[in-house]
């Protein structure tokens, strides 16, 4: 047998209540890109990965997602954009860590769907 080795992440699947309510806050408040929806799902493309919006079809599956972390050039003026849109965060915008020359900034927001998310950047030290 062939070894195999898994690549790059190509779909990330979202669980949703209100697939309609849902596609409404990722295309328009995130600002995500639409790709097309079907009964029951909807698909997004983030970066070169694909979001999956779906209502759960199986008690097993009927859950909030991980966190999935969004990075973005500037963290504050994306914060400032996004909560312009009606994204409710939970925090403002904070260091996590630094590194030799840079820090990693955080800030989580919700989705509507008990979904919690965030935004990250890195910002290079003064």
């Amino acid at each position: 047998m062939a070894d195999v080795v898994l690549g790059r992440i190509g779909q990330i699947s979202v669980r949703v209540r209100d697939v309609e309510r849902a596609v409404a806050f990722y295309r328009d408040a995130l600002g995500l890109t639409y790709l097309f929806q079907a009964p029951g799902m909807a698909f997004f493309q983030a970066g070169e990965l694909w979001l999956y919006l779906t209502s759960a079809v199986e008690p097993g599956f009927d859950h909030p997602a991980s966190i999935l972390y969004f990075d973005v050039e500037d963290i504050g003026p994306a914060f400032d954009a996004l909560r312009s849109r009606g994204v409710i965060f939970r925090d403002r915008p904070h260091r996590v860590t630094r590194m030799e020359d840079r820090e990693l900034w955080l800030s989580f927001f919700e989705d509507g769907e008990d979904n919690v998310f965030a935004i990250r950047s890195w910002k290079a030290v003064q």
